[in-house]
């Protein structure tokens, strides 16, 4: 068989209209799962974000952090049914343009790759539902006990978007010639440099100024 395009998409933000990390970390608070005091190790990046007077990758590495120390000891089965209950709850709360343009790239015979922060076996989950073919998530990595141990695995790749396509390409046999990448944020310009149709969605101000700056498609939903 032939090298077939790939196209790439971040999920949270850019197909799922939230973050799939944050409402698991949410979920798991509520459930008194992770302690709730926990929220407010976060609770000033998250304002400052939104507030428009910090960064969204500060914001999200403090969830990630915490994340990581609250989730060690627990049970990988226990949480993992939880993150499929939320899948289930949320799975169509999408973005229709990249709802769509997801059905027609697959229509056409392109591999679709999905790279999200969150972690692996809820990005999982989503991008099965959306017909991904391959998703590349956070891996919260589990012991022999079937517990979670609190470490991250190749925790700076999942960070680059750049090089974890790189990698897909390589593994999967898939070609650039032709390719789609979507992103939103400007961590996503790495990736976004490296194919034929790079678009920005709902951007962010950096990303936004990168992309009129080279000329790429900008849509915002």
């Amino acid at each position: 068989m032939g090298q077939r395009p790939v196209a790439v998409c971040d999920i949270d933000g850019t197909i799922f209209r939230a973050s799939l990390l944050l409402a698991l970390a949410k979920r798991l608070i509520q459930g008194g799962i992770f302690p709730r005091e926990v929220q407010q190790e976060f609770e000033d990046d998250r304002l400052k974000w939104l507030d428009r007077e910090g960064d969204y990758a500060a914001y999200l590495n403090k969830v990630v952090d915490v994340f990581a120390r609250e989730i060690k000891g627990k049970p990988y089965e226990e949480i993992a049914n939880i993150a499929g209950e939320i899948i289930e709850e949320k799975k169509n709360r999408v973005y229709r343009y990249t709802r769509d343009l997801v059905k027609d790239l697959k229509s056409r015979g392109y591999f679709l790759l999905a790279i999200s922060h969150s972690p692996k076996f809820i990005a999982d989950g989503f991008g099965y539902e959306h017909g991904f073919d391959k998703t590349y998530g956070t891996f919260y990595t589990s012991g022999a006990s079937g517990n979670f141990t609190g470490e991250i695995e190749d925790r700076d790749l999942i960070f680059n978007k750049a090089a974890v396509l790189t990698r897909a390409v390589r593994k999967e046999n898939l070609t650039l010639d032709g390719s789609v990448a979507v992103g939103d944020t400007e961590s996503d310009i790495p990736m976004l440099e490296m194919v034929t149709t790079p678009i920005a969605f709902n951007p962010n101000q950096k990303l936004y100024d990168h992309a009129k700056r080279r000329g790429w498609k900008i849509i915002v939903e």
